[in-house]
């Protein structure tokens, strides 16, 4: 009750007319930055600091949020529209979204994508109310082996469910482990594959890997065949969700958040993990798995709905532990300390006005992202209007900016020219791309885990499975991978005979001849 009295309180502080407005232009905000592929939401929220000095904490914070927010739909709707990621969090929305928008269904993909972000953010944030203490205490007694167990965990499911092999989904993981290598040894201090660059020595960021194979690979690949296919304009479909549509995508919307939030409250890689194992869930429980890869309105669905109940546990594990968990709690961590304030435990007895505000606003903000950008779908869907060689054209453009403006060195665009070569070379030989994205994301925090375990362990490999829940995570690990071998040996359910076509039925028994003839057949 003391909780739900603190958020109502906090209710009255944000919907206050100018903190309203502050919501309402960091969602807008956040969405137009979030489109410009490489500018996610930890970009937009440090680019945007000193723009808030003059502003009280209250209303900074709740222009963050808005941000936060509008920035992960924004890269969601240029993974769906254009296969080019805003951020990393989004680079799941392209496997199913992209198709849909080349099939004339990109409206339909955008509406999914808002609704979805609209539920996982609600259903986030009131478990961020209710569940905040019990996460921070789950999250302090997670170690480095259950770390690294949840990293391998999600290479697994993602080589086993995507590409028309394993060994290709291994394959392209193996290319994203190995640019996940450049730069220096995280704890040594040695440099790997830098090949004497002082450039590479931070390593290649996420984001330009991303942006390269997706957007740079995509606009090669189309321009190698644009003289065997014309160029036409995609259809952009009717701007609603039809009956079907919302049957197949209520229950991804409410699994999502089982899954978002817990992952989003521990450091264990962000909005990425979660949004690929709701990819992953979702293709399991489809009733339609065929279409998976062809544009499955599930797989956009679930992982947008976990990727926004993920940044709501970023949120409580930052404001309760202190603990960015991601780039983005990161920045606003360092504008709480810019304005004085220390996030952790005392925080909600400090700040307790300042905090409920916060929470009120992001309940304020996922209603504004929906009302906001749900009419907007049919408009960003005519994107696809544009003719293909402009449409590209611009890709490239808008993917070099994005690229150039994460580091301003120029060797970052040679990168992304480089990577988008090898994203070519992956759709010539068919290997998918996510594997390659998600080694870069996860392994250098998977090598560094499995290094801490092991130095715990003194070297014993059996430091890895020391506790229950990484135990766990290897059982699931292990049905992952021997699944494909025991469906087969399960009892099928027998289809019900149907009477062949032509029988005659009188040549039935008694009972089902009765039950055969109509009306008109009585004597």
């Amino acid at each position: 009750m003391d909780s739900l009295n603190s958020l109502l309180g906090g209710f009255g502080t944000a919907l206050s007319p100018l903190n309203l407005l502050w919501a309402a232009v960091g969602v807008l905000l956040g969405t137009a930055i979030g489109v410009l592929p490489g500018i996610g939401p930890a970009m937009a929220v440090a680019l945007l600091l000193p723009v808030t000095y003059g502003l009280d904490p209250t209303g900074a914070f709740i222009m963050f949020a808005g941000i936060y927010y509008g920035g992960m739909f924004g890269g969601s709707t240029t993974s769906i529209l254009l296969n080019t990621p805003g951020e990393s969090a989004a680079v799941v929305a392209a496997i199913e979204g992209n198709p849909m928008a080349r099939a004339g269904r990109g409206a339909q993909a955008l509406a999914a994508a808002a609704i979805g972000h609209f539920t996982g953010g609600v259903l986030g944030t009131i478990a961020l109310v209710a569940l905040a203490p019990a996460v921070a205490e789950l999250a302090v007694d997670i170690g480095a082996p259950d770390y690294f167990a949840i990293m391998v965990l999600a290479f697994v499911a993602v080589t086993s469910v995507l590409g028309s092999s394993r060994v290709r989904g291994f394959a392209s993981l193996l290319i994203g482990l190995t640019l996940g290598l450049v730069g220096l040894d995280q704890m040594t201090g040695q440099e790997r594959l830098t090949f004497g660059s002082l450039q590479l020595s931070d390593g290649i960021d996420v984001v330009i890997v991303a942006v390269g194979l997706f957007a740079i690979g995509e606009a090669l690949w189309v321009a190698a065949h644009l003289r065997r296919n014309s160029a036409q304009s995609i259809p952009v479909g009717r701007p609603w969700l039809d009956r079907d549509d919302l049957r197949r995508t209520w229950k991804p919307w409410l699994r999502g958040p089982l899954i978002g939030f817990p992952f989003g409250a521990i450091p264990a890689g962000g909005a990425e993990i979660p949004t690929f194992l709701s990819y992953v869930t979702e293709k399991r429980l489809s009733k339609h798995p065929e279409e998976f890869g062809k544009g499955a309105i599930e797989g956009v669905a679930g992982p947008e709905s976990a990727s926004s109940a993920s940044a709501a546990g970023t949120l409580g594990s930052m404001l309760t532990l202190g603990l960015p968990t991601t780039a983005t709690a990161a920045v606003m961590l360092a504008a709480f300390q810019q304005y004085g304030i220390q996030p952790g435990p005392l925080l909600f007895e400090r700040e307790a006005d300042l905090v409920w505000a916060l929470i009120a606003s992001l309940f304020v903000g996922m209603v504004l992202l929906l009302v906001l950008n749900l009419p907007l779908a049919p408009v960003w869907a005519k994107l696809l209007r544009i003719p293909r060689p402009y449409l590209y054209s611009g890709i490239l453009f808008f993917a070099a900016v994005g690229a150039y403006a994460i580091g301003g060195q120029p060797v970052d665009l040679v990168i992304l020219l480089v990577i988008g070569l090898i994203g070519l070379l992956m759709r010539r030989f068919g290997l998918p791309v996510l594997p390659a994205v998600i080694g870069v994301i996860l392994g250098p925090g998977a090598e560094l885990q499995l290094r801490r375990a092991l130095q715990l362990s003194d070297g014993n490999l059996s430091g890895l499975v020391n506790t229950p829940f990484s135990v766990t995570v290897y059982g699931v690990m292990a049905l992952l991978l021997v699944w494909p071998w025991l469906r087969p040996l399960l009892p099928k359910r027998r289809p019900k005979a149907a009477p062949a076509a032509g029988t005659d039925p009188t040549d039935a028994g008694p009972e089902e001849a009765a039950a055969t003839k109509g009306p008109d057949d009585a004597p």
